[in-house]
């Protein structure tokens, strides 16, 4: 079975002046990648998975069965995915071989897309080696608040919010949107949505901070150039945090009212959304797209523990930034990433100095380039700090 291909990288394929020598870089990749990913470990580890997942009392502890079954999973798609692009090398191999031998250059084509396709893959599985946060591999809870700039921070709130949700389509995650607060005239005082896919947090992570968007105001009669703000908080979802944190009913107070999202026939027409806020923290969530009060609740109440078992770990240990990350004004001067619009097109990350004109790919969801390298400056600094 093929790892799956992003499709995020416009290049991955070594020069092939030498279609050979770009088969052995391609191979000392693979070796290196298989070092990293600890291969002989997972194969017995997945023998002992295996084993487990068979025992006939595997469920009677629900929480034990979901973490054996999703950990089998991660490691058979690892172990299956290096098995396919060995099988890839080879199969390249043979055909240059094949090549040599009846001075075929017909096949020249068919070798360079299996060499490109490698490479894409190979582009893929070493960006897991960026990662070092313990929760990396979890789904993510993301939250979008509009910042300074009145009526266009709320039209880039919901610009922010579907750039994510192209983001997340084309990685092949599944998005789910918990809660929509409309602005006052048009787009989102905030936002809070669940990306569920493998890496979803150690990807989303590297996107925290605030956005800056400079252009010409739509709404702006006099169409005046205008600067605003929006910005991205993550945490780690995780599906129970019972043996993390524990929430007393008598710290909530529960709030209902009419979902008001743009949802179409996922709006219900009673009183069915929940805010809980928790009053020992001050910490608020809302769930308003389920399709009941009691299951708004307890996805609200899911939210509400991953943002509490966050704080915990921040005040238990404060270099767990990587999941706590700094918080900053919503507004000049703290910006991670600016987009402009007018009067040129650039999408320049502060952080990292990469960027693009492309400003249109960008906000369709084309950021993997940009989350890969504040990634790789994350762990440069960790090599650093050793």
């Amino acid at each position: 079975m093929p790892p799956a291909d992003t499709g995020h990288r416009s290049g991955g394929a070594p020069e092939l002046g030498d279609v050979g020598e770009a088969i052995e870089v391609l191979s000392a990749r693979l070796e290196e990648a298989r070092r990293y990913l600890g291969a002989d470990h997972l194969a017995v580890r997945r023998a002992e998975l295996e084993d487990l997942a068979s025992s006939p009392d595997l469920w009677d502890d629900p929480e034990r069965g979901r973490e054996v079954t999703t950990e089998l999973g991660r490691v058979t798609e690892d172990l299956e995915a290096l098995a396919w692009l060995s099988e890839r090398i080879s199969d390249a191999e043979t055909l240059v071989e094949l090549g040599r031998e009846e001075g075929d250059a017909s096949l020249d084509g068919e070798v360079a897309e299996l060499v490109a396709q490698v490479a894409r893959h190979l582009d893929d599985l070493e960006l897991r080696a960026l990662f070092s946060g313990e929760h990396d591999e979890r789904d993510a809870v993301g939250e979008i608040h509009a910042g300074a700039g009145g009526t266009d921070a709320q039209d880039w709130a919901e610009m922010l919010l579907r750039m994510y949700t192209r983001w997340a389509e084309r990685r092949g995650f599944a998005i789910e949107i918990d809660e929509a607060t409309p602005g006052q005239e048009a787009g989102l005082l905030s936002a809070t949505f669940v990306v569920k896919g493998r890496y979803a947090f150690g990807l989303l992570a590297a996107e925290r901070g605030v956005h800056r968007l400079v252009r010409i105001s739509p709404f702006d009669a006099q169409h005046r150039r205008q600067t605003s703000f929006a910005s991205l908080d993550v945490v780690p979802f995780l599906e129970d945090v019972s043996g993390e944190v524990e929430i007393d009913e008598k710290d909530l107070r529960i709030d209902t009212y009419r979902s008001s999202g743009a949802g179409g026939q996922h709006v219900n027409k009673t009183d069915s959304a929940v805010r809980l806020t928790h009053l020992p923290t001050g910490i608020v969530v809302s769930s308003q797209n389920q399709r009941s009060q009691y299951q708004n609740k307890a996805k609200a109440m899911q939210i509400l523990g991953a943002k509490l078992a966050e704080r915990q770990r921040a005040e238990r240990q404060a270099e767990i930034d990587s999941l706590g990350g700094d918080r900053a004004d919503n507004a000049w001067g703290n910006q991670i990433r600016s987009y402009v619009l007018a009067p040129y097109q650039l999408v320049k990350d502060l952080r990292t100095n990469e960027e693009t004109g492309n400003v249109d790919s960008v906000l369709d969801g084309d950021i993997e380039f940009l989350i890969e390298a504040e990634l790789r400056r994350q762990a440069d600094l960790r090599w650093r700090d050793r």
